[in-house]
This record gives C-alpha cells, structure tokens and sequence, in this order.
C-alpha cells in the first residue's frame, strides 16, 4: 500500500463550505457587495441618482491589474500583481510565478526555488529586480543539487512581501537584454510615487508545519509618504520570516549494474544477481531532514520629482536567508563499494526477486554487507543587495532621455557541511524489498539498528563552500516621439558580471579519524542518538545515528588545525567574469489598416560578450582561458485589434542563452568521496544555446477583469549544451595517476562528465488561460470568479556520448509536457477566499543516465498537484484576519527516478502540510 494514501488528509472542502455560507449568509456585510439599484427606480422614487465608480479590491483587483499589463503590451507577456500593499498572493515568489501559463517551479525542503518557462530551464531565465539584471544562489541538499553553482536564480531567497509586481516576459524585444530563452522575469519593488500620500500597513502571522510539528512567526510591514506636493517620497518596507521543516524519505543511490565494482561475491547462491543485466539500488536508505531558516528583507527608495519633466528614483534591496539542516541516514554501502573498499565482491545474495520487465534486483537478501549511519550538519547563510539609482528627463514633449546605473551582490557561505559516519561491517541477512511500495521499501538490517553498540566510527567529511555573484550595470536610452504614430528607441548598455565559487575539504582522507579514549573507534553509547520517520512506512523506523554535537567537540573538528586543517578542492573552484556590452534600436508604432488598429515593434540588438574563465586542476594549478563572441539579435512584435477587445499577436526573434558557469572550465578535476567516483571536465569554448522564436497568440477581453487567449509558440533551438555521462575505469581516461589518492586503483569505475555542444532540435506548445469573474451571476453569487490555464510543450532534443555520438533523442531537461492551474475565488466585500490546484508533468532531469543500460537510459522526476487554499475577513476596514493552508492533500515534494521505462526509485521524501494564520493591520 502507498504510505501517501493512509496518512492524516486535511479536506479540501473548507474554502467551498466557507464561500456557500458568504452567498447564503443574510448578514450585513455580504449585502454589502450586491448590486445597486437601478438609477431609473431610484429616479422614480425622487431619491437623486449617484453613480459611483466600483472600485475593486483584493485578488480580483489583483487578476484586473495583471490583465492591464498584459494588454498593454506589444509582446507576450503575464503578470502577477500584489492584492494591496504589501499584500501578495502567494507567500514565495517562485509559488506565486507558477499560477503563470507555462511556468512551472521545482521546490527545496517543501519550498518554490527555481522556475522553468514553456520547459526550459532555470538556467535559460533571466531576472532582474528593479530593471537591473541580477542572481540569488542558495544551499541545498545532495539530492536538490547541493549549492547552486549555475545561472539559475533562486527565488528563495526572497520573501513576497517585498514586491508589487512580477512580469514575466516571453517573447524578445530589443529594449530588453540578452540571454535568455525561456523569458525575463522582472521582479519589482514598491516606490512611494506608487501611493496617494501617508500609506502604512503591517501583518503578522504564525505558521504551523504539521509533520514538524512546529509554529513559527511571520511579519511584514510598509510605510511610505510623500511631501513637498508631491515632489518627494520616502518607502521603507520589512520582512521577516522563520520557517521549521521535517522532510523524510528514501534514497536509492542510483541503480547500478550487477557486474559495476567487480560483481557479487562469486559464492553467492542467488545466480541470477551475477548477470550483466541485473540492476540493484548503489546504496538503498532511509532519510531525515529538518530545515530552519530565518529570512529579512528590506527595501527602501526614495523618489525626487524636481518638475513634471525630470524624476530620480534611488532603489535599495536587502535580503539574508539564514539556515541549519540536520540529516541523518541509515543506508548498505556495500552495493556501491568495489573490491579495495571492501564492498561488493564480498556481499554474497542468498536470495532475490529479478522483476522481468525492468531485470531489476527489486528484493535480496544478503550476507557480508556494510551498513552506515550517517548525521549531517549544515549551516549556510545568502546576503544579497542591490542599490540602483534612475533618472528619466522630458527635453520636450517629443524627447525623453533615461538612464540608470546600479550593483547588486549575492554572497552565499556554507562554512559547515560536515558528516560523521559510523560502520557495522559485513552484517549478515541483510535485506530490501522494493516489491510493495518502491517509494517506501522495506530495509532489514539484520540486526538491531535502534542499538548503539558495536558501530566503529568510519568517516568525518567537512567541506565548506562559497558563492559569489556581482553585477554591475550602466545604461542610457533615449525615447523619441517622431509622429503621432511612430516612436524611436534606442540605448546603450554596458554589464559586468562575476561569478567565484569555492570549496574547501580536509586535506587528509576524509576516512582518516582517531581513536577514542579507549583506544579504538568504536563509538561510546553516550556519543550516538536516535533518528525516527514519522512519515514514511518502513522497517525499521527508527535507527541509531552518531550524536554530532558529542563526537564534534570531543575531537575538537572544528579547530581547523592537523587532521582536521582545509585545502582547496579543485572540482569546485571556479571564476567566470563576463563582461558585456550591448545596443539597441527600436521601432514602436501604432496605425490602422483599413478598420483594424494595429501596432506594434521591431528591432535590433547587438552584443559582445568578453568572456575569461579561471580553473584548477587537481595539482591546484589554476589555468584562464579568454573568449569572446558577438551577437546581433533582430525582433519584432505585432499586435492587430481584429475585432473589438479581439487581440492577435505575432512575435519572432533571435535569442540566446549562455552557458552554464560551471561548465566553462578548461579543466579536468578528478573528485573521490566515500563511493562516489567523478571525473568532471569543462569546456571554455562552449557556444552560447542560440533559437529562432516564433508566437502566435490570441487575447480576448471579453468583459472588465476577465480573458480568454490561446497561444502558439515555436523555438528552433540551433544548439543546445548537455552535459554527457558515461562509466568507465580511470585507466582509460589518459589523465594522471597521481591525481587519484593513494588508496583509490586506477581500474576503478569513474563517472566521467563532460559538457558539449549538442545539435539541439525544435521546441514548440501551447498555452490556453481564461480568466472571468462571475460579475453577470445574481446577488453574492457576483463574487465568484476563476482563474484556469493550461500548456502544452513538446521538444526532441538530440543528445550525444561523451565521444560525440548521438545518443538519445527526446525531452528537455526539467520540461514538463503538460502543466495546468485552476483557481476559484470569491471576493465579497468582506469575506474573500480561494483555492488553487496546480500540477505539472513528470519530466526529465538528467540525459543520458549516468549507468549504462536500458534501465538507466534517464533520470527523471514525478510531477505534482498541489492544492492550497486562502481565507480571509475584514473585521473592519482597517482589520483584516487570515487562514491559509498550502499542500493540503500532503503530495510528496520529491520523487524521483531512473530508466524512462523502468522508473526505479531515485529519491523520495515529504514535507507535510504548512498553515498560516494571520491578522493586517492597513492605516
């Protein structure tokens, strides 16, 4: 039975039973929000005839702000919009950007981190804050990737609260920079100028994870005035959050072929599991996770309006994300250990399950294996800021010239990633069992796991490591109004970007450890604990693990001197700075053909990109590499008023991508970590991933605050980077034998990694989006409204070996074919709530795998659908409260899996259920 069916549900049927009670409800407020009475009737009686302006408020005023934007625009472009000041829908940006047609979010401990747009990836998004281009980078678990070293922003880092608007923009236009293929997400702060005078409001709310079984606090406030008739303004806005996440699961450590290191023990009884073909969990395991984070934000800006013609804007943002992560694990190494190590060719298989479809060891049982206990500690900390200064002049009427210049940060340290490992070596009648639940498979140890005695202290691994991105950016555009029916545009730019990343390991072998008081390694009761699953179903659900604080103090690890001092590793030291430097021309016009209004862009961009990369290679010697590239980059965008509020659109553009930073090395780095073996290489002379962009879209507006649109798009993507992976043993790879550490054979098995320039393919969908409220329903019925869209993507990209040739032909990376939101809102005068289910598609997130065999020919990961609601009530017109719940069906925040056909059980957790409840106050 799957352990997500017989968990704790909440129901879902809160928010409808809560908006049938609003429109049956006779009480005052909700007849607050009928409609008036006829002015006719109202003349009739002799009462005077006001016709008011219905002002409309909340997440339908938020839908009808959005639809403006979108409307007004040339290109294609959506938009999520906050209800009211410092009101946002969603509590995390990437989670609010999702509701968007075909945006789709991948999520960390349970959280929105990184976004894919129309299916392609983090790393083919651009973001800017504030007009200014910039990156956020975060740490993460082995699993989610570990620390962000790519382009990818990390929207995490941010609380909602800080912003007024998201624009997502998916097509290209040339007053919009370079680099990317998915789209341009402009994230915006609030300025004073935004609001009518004194404006303030705060909130306050206490959020409740139940499988952590913890609250934690919440708040946000904004102030912002103007004066001096409004020619100055000040706004100063704060946001501060804790979060506290329990995430369990499983893990299978990939699934390795039977003959990898050297094969079972030629002894073992269970034939079958000696074939070439059999494939078996590297290292099967149960896992625990607590997540606590402590997030602050700040923005500020100050706006001077000398005159009608001149107005500056100074915008700052700050934001630190602080986190712990404890992990604790329980797993059989051996599956993954070669004949050196002591793995595998002495595990003998009594007995097995070879499932017939995928040829998968699914269920063994086997004596001489070794079992670890591992307790992981991590702290990591992200600061970013960005201070940008714009100023915009009218020398005319026609004439208009703008410029801005600005910096933006983001330093992310992980001073402490350290795990202390404990061994109980050649167990006998160990067993697993993915044959019920292969999210939940059934481990026995064969021995008592919830007993300290006996484990031999095995392994310290510390690592530590860093993460820098810097922009700086210049740029001047000038505005020019030739006739009533064309404008010309036109700028320079100017962008310098760098990127460090390191990392530092103990210099001595990570399985070099003392001895305790006793003279052994054997660990003291006193030094070891307790971890327990609540969530997932297994046996056993509980094991002994070392206690961190205890064995960490008692050998002083932290001390950073002898056995315990850092020395760089050479895989993870990285610097990419790229300098470049654009301009654009651009043509804006507005006409009639015939009857038809008809307007639109067309443009040219053109960069060069000054690129210089530093590597190090596992002597620590460091080697640059320059390269430079140009691009000129034409666009155009036309929008044709067909019928009245009927819009058709017509986009095409070049684009382009740039590599991804971690993959411009020029060198070779050998990495060896417990049983995991890597040769990682980079290419410097990557070419960027460059595409030929068409849409096609359709908008009708067919009342206030609602639309109906379908949309067509096509990128023909010239050339794609993938990274290729293939098993072989270092012998054959031609690279030094000094570079492998002293007790590591050179016949051992290393994944190889190699970034190449792929042939790319076409890549094309649609994305349909209807949004109407129920205005035409009688009486409180009115207030209901819903939000729906849905988008399709297909891509068959080619891939290539490590060698050249072409390997497998199909889906992106992280693109989901089908993905889909629906929403149901009501908005009385009042009362107000919403419901939202959103789902995406499984997908792919790694090609080829990194085994070889038709069981591991991908990596992929299980789509979702999540339900979230929201509730709220104005006590007063000052006082509102809320009740929120996100992830109300409790899905799984990660399953993943290898083989297209086969799919065997990658890695697998939950995070639970979250609920906020929260008071407003607005002056």
């Amino acid at each position: 039975m799957n352990n997500r069916n017989i968990r704790r549900k909440t129901p879902v049927t809160l928010l409808a039973a809560s908006i049938g009670l609003a429109l049956s409800t006779p009480f005052a407020f909700a007849q607050e929000a009928a409609a008036p009475q006829d002015p006719a009737t109202e003349a009739a009686s002799g009462q005077a005839t006001d016709l008011d302006t219905v002002v409309v408020t909340g997440y339908r005023a938020s839908l009808e702000r959005a639809i403006d934007i979108k409307r007004g625009e040339a290109g294609v472009v959506d938009a999520i919009v906050s209800e009211d000041i410092g009101k946002f829908p969603d509590l995390n940006l990437a989670e609010s950007l999702q509701r968007i047609p075909g945006v789709v979010i991948t999520r960390d401990g349970g959280e929105g981190r990184n976004i894919s747009v129309r299916g392609l990836g983090p790393d083919f998004t651009r973001v800017r804050i504030n007009g200014m281009e910039t990156m956020a980078t975060v740490g993460s678990t082995d699993q989610n990737g570990g620390t962000s070293r790519s382009r990818g922003f990390d929207f995490n880092v941010f609380a909602s609260d800080l912003f007024s608007q998201l624009i997502v923009r998916k097509t290209a236009s040339a007053d919009v920079e370079e680099g990317s293929l998915g789209a341009t997400v402009d994230l915006v702060t609030a300025q004073p100028f935004d609001f009518d005078g004194f404006t303030a409001a705060a909130s306050a709310q206490a959020s409740y994870n139940d499988m952590a079984g913890a609250a934690t606090p919440r708040f946000a406030g904004l102030i912002s005035n103007t004066w001096a008739d409004g020619k100055f303004g000040a706004l100063l806005s704060v946001a501060y959050s804790e979060r506290e996440v329990l995430e369990e699961g499983t893990g299978s450590g990939r699934w390795a072929n039977g003959l990898s290191n050297g094969g079972f023990n030629a002894g073992s009884t269970f034939t079958d599991a000696l074939a070439a073909d059999v494939f078996h969990p590297r290292f099967p395991r149960y896992t625990w996770m607590k997540h606590e984070q402590e997030r602050t934000g700040i923005t500020g800006s100050l706006q001077f309006r000398p005159s009608d013609r001149t107005e500056f804007s100074l915008d700052a943002l700050y934001s630190k994300i602080d986190a712990t992560r404890n992990e604790n694990y329980i797993e059989a190494i051996s599956f993954s250990r070669s004949a050196a190590q002591g793995g595998k060719p002495e595990t003998i298989v009594r007995d097995g399950y070879i499932d017939p479809s995928t040829g998968a060891l699914m269920y063994g049982l086997f004596d001489g294996v070794d079992v670890r206990a591992e307790n992981r500690y991590d702290e990591w900390n992200t600061e970013f800021m960005q201070v940008g200064l714009s100023g915009e002049h009218e020398f005319s009427d026609a004439f208009t010239l703008s410029g801005r210049i600005g910096r933006s940060t983001s330093e992310h340290e992980n001073p402490i990633q350290t795990t202390i490992m404990m061994d109980k070596l050649n167990v006998d009648n160990y067993s697993y069992d993915y044959r019920g639940n292969k999210w939940a498979p059934v481990l026995d140890y064969g021995f008592d796991p919830t007993s300290p005695n006996g484990w031999t202290l095995s392994t310290i691994r510390m690592r530590a490591n860093q993460v820098k991105n810097e922009f700086d950016t210049a740029q001047l555009d000038f505005n020019w109004s030739i006739s009533p029916g064309f404008r010309l545009k036109g700028g320079i730019q100017s962008r310098d970007y760098t990127f460090t990343a390191r990392e530092q390991r103990r210099a001595a072998n990570e399985a070099t450890v003392p001895n305790f008081a006793d003279g052994t390694r054997i660990v003291p009761v006193d030094m070891t604990q307790l971890a327990s699953l609540s969530g997932v179903n297994g046996s056993p659900g509980t094991w002994v693990v070392p206690n961190f604080n205890g064995i960490a103090d008692y050998f002083d690890i932290f001390s950073g001197e002898g056995t315990w001092a850092f020395s760089p590793f050479a895989a993870s030291n990285r610097d990419v700075n790229e300098k470049n430097h654009g301009a654009y021309l651009m043509g804006e016009f507005s006409t009639d053909l015939g009857n038809v209004p008809f307007s639109g862009n067309f443009g040219l961009r053109y960069v060069r990109t000054e690129q210089h990369t530093v590597g190090m290679n596992n002597s620590l010697v460091t080697f640059p590499y320059d390269r430079e590239y140009s691009d000129t980059l034409p666009s155009m965008n036309l929008v044709a008023e067909v019928m009245p509020d009927l819009l058709i659109r017509f986009g095409a553009a070049k684009v382009m991508s740039r590599p991804g930073l971690f993959q411009l090395s020029a060198v070779p780095v050998v990495s060896v970590s417990g049983g995991a073996r890597t040769v990682t290489g980079g290419n410097p002379n990557l070419d960027p991933i460059r595409a030929d962009t068409y849409d096609l879209t359709a908008e009708w507006y067919f009342q206030d605050s609602a639309l109906l649109s379908l949309g067509l798009f096509y990128k023909d993507i010239e050339s794609f980077v993938q990274t290729s992976r293939e098993v072989r043993p270092y012998s054959d790879s031609g690279l030094p034998i000094s570079w492998l550490p002293s007790d590591i054979s050179p016949n051992d098995d290393f994944v190889f990694s190699v970034p190449v320039n792929t042939p790319g393919g076409p890549l094309k969908g649609l994305e349909a989006n209807y949004i109407q409220p129920f205005t035409f329903l009688p009486g409180n019925w009115s207030n209901l409204g819903v939000q729906l869209n849905y988008t399709f993507v297909d891509s068959q990209i080619q891939y290539v070996t490590s060698s050249g040739a072409n390997s497998l032909n199909t889906d992106l990376t992280g693109l989901s074919r089908h993905a889909w939101n629906a929403t149901l809102f009501y908005e009385g005068a009042r009362f107000a709530g919403r419901i939202s289910a959103t789902n995406r598609d499984n997908y792919l997130i790694q090609v080829p795998g990194t085994e070889q065999g038709f069981t591991s020919d991908v990596h992929g990961q299980n789509g979702t659908t999540l339900i979230d609601a929201s509730l709220r009530y104005k006590l007063s017109d000052q006082i509102e409260v809320s009740l929120e719940g996100i992830n109300l069906t409790d899905e799984p925040s990660l399953e993943s899996w290898v083989g297209a056909n086969s799919q065997l059980p990658l890695d697998y957790s939950v995070t639970g259920r979250q609920y906020l409840l929260g008071i407003r106050y607005k002056f």
